[in-house]
């Protein structure tokens, strides 16, 4: 028995995977098994996808250097926000950040104070080293996996809205998210919703 696992730092993601085998088993009680999963793991976040946008491109015009300091760029402009309005940078890859917020307003307020802050830093530069931010949220009921993983239907929403839909400077939102936050808001809804979510948003101020 591997004791370090199930009492270390990887405890989260070994006894996920026990539920997850008992699940497989041959008659195994499904929905006691997802209770022990929810009762363990389940909890409320507003969850963030980042993205740069035109990223592929200029990496093919300007060579993986410039990627990388693009990437390094947004990192040392974006990490302080985001960190300021209690959020919790849970990956970062490439060019995107998993970010997630226990409120929904503090998630708001980030993103908006990161667009600011990309506008102000892109006023003055060469076109081509601008950041050019696209952001997706979602609220709801997640799986979290200690600090290594976050899984749910919000979660995919974000992803989606975030890294494939929103175009730069947009900032896109889930129903449930939209709902979540404490004061409305100026949106228009978008014409499809991305798996996940009921309806989707973009935020106009």
């Amino acid at each position: 028995m591997d004791w370090q696992n199930r009492c270390g730092a990887g405890a989260s993601a070994h006894r996920l995977e026990r539920l997850i085998q008992a699940r497989m088993a041959p008659g195994a009680d499904k929905a006691s098994v997802d209770r022990h999963i929810w009762d363990l793991f389940g909890e409320t976040w507003a969850v963030m996808f980042t993205d740069l946008s035109g990223f592929s491109r200029n990496v093919a015009e300007f060579g993986i250097i410039h990627f990388l300091q693009t990437i390094q760029e947004s990192q040392r402009l974006l990490v302080p926000v985001i960190e300021s309005h209690d959020g919790i940078v849970l990956k970062s890859e490439g060019d995107s950040f998993l970010v997630l917020f226990r409120k929904a307003t503090n998630a708001l307020a980030a993103s908006r104070e990161m667009m600011a802050v990309l506008q102000e830093y892109n006023r003055d530069i060469p076109k081509e080293d601008a950041v050019l931010l696209c952001l997706g949220l979602g609220y709801g009921e997640v799986l979290r996996i200690g600090d290594a993983d976050v899984f749910g239907a919000e979660v995919n929403a974000a992803s989606k809205l975030g890294e494939d839909t929103a175009k730069a400077g947009e900032i896109l939102l889930t129903d449930a998210f939209l709902e979540a936050l404490e004061t409305p808001q100026s949106v228009e809804e978008l014409p499809k919703a991305p798996p996940g979510a009921r309806r989707a948003w973009r935020l106009l101020d």
